[in-house]
């Protein structure tokens, strides 16, 4: 396991655990009526529920940003800079950041709360829900350095979730060039959308690929499946497994992450 990940969990295979934002202020879903204290509310509560029972990581995303932008508002920015800063006296745990679909934003969130890494798709060209969809990882790399956030690691999702690929190169291709070209920190294998599972010949293939680099599997990790991929992959980031009734949207249940936690340790 690379030192770079030791250092910032503290543990050989960390379960990252997603705390999902309901939707911030711009976004159709936002609730008027609960304003800002109700995205506080519901963030807080599914934090404590992680870190309370064993996860070793977090990741805040605004997951309820429904539908998503490939350029993230400023005030998404800064109403998940506003929550995340009130949380971090009680955050326990390493975090990071997610910001769908924006690097750049990603990057900026990271550098004002103090995130250890950030997660997006920072390299290809999609078809995706969002329409066409280009990234530029010279452009956010460069901002990475122009901000002074070298410290926040890059995980480098490879296979868009709601979204495929225009080019055709093979999978363990783009990890390889992800790495080699693009220095990716970390390389993260996806299924087709949130709580989809990627195959584990994906993950094995994509490991093969770059031995050196952190590979994770990015979503549809269960407890009937964890300790397969975390036999394969070096880590895994869970979110909808540990909802209520397993379904996203709903708030996160301990007894679930209990149970999660003890299948990944087994």
């Amino acid at each position: 396991m690379s030192q770079m990940f030791k250092e910032i969990f503290g543990v050989e295979k960390p379960v990252i655990a997603m705390v999902h934002f309901p939707a911030n202020p711009g976004s159709p879903l936002y609730d008027d009526d609960g304003g800002m204290e109700k995205i506080f509310e519901v963030v807080s509560n599914d934090l404590w529920a992680l870190q309370d029972n064993g996860v070793d990581a977090v990741m805040f995303c605004n997951e309820g940003d429904r539908p998503y932008n490939i350029e993230p508002g400023v005030e998404t920015v800064a109403s998940m800079a506003r929550v995340i800063g009130q949380l971090i006296p009680s955050i326990k745990i390493p975090f990071g950041v997610d910001m769908l679909w924006g690097p750049k934003q990603a990057l900026a969130l990271g550098k004002a709360v103090g995130a250890k890494f950030v997660r997006n798709i920072f390299t290809g060209v999609y078809d995706s829900d969002m329409g066409l969809w280009n990234t530029n990882v010279g452009q956010t790399s460069r901002y990475r350095k122009l901000i002074d956030a070298d410290n926040i690691k890059l995980f480098f999702n490879i296979n868009a979730e709601f979204a495929s690929p225009i080019g055709r190169r093979p999978l363990d291709k783009v990890a390889k060039s992800a790495v080699f070209s693009s220095l990716a920190d970390a390389v993260l294998v996806s299924g087709p959308m949130t709580g989809e599972t990627g195959t584990i010949s994906d993950i094995e293939l994509v490991k093969n690929a770059v031995p050196d680099t952190p590979v994770l599997a990015n979503t549809g990790v269960r407890e009937s499946n964890v300790r397969d991929i975390l036999s394969v992959g070096d880590g895994c980031i869970v979110g909808t497994a540990l909802k209520k009734d397993g379904y996203t949207w709903n708030p996160v249940d301990p007894e679930r992450v209990k149970r999660f936690m003890a299948a990944a340790r087994g």
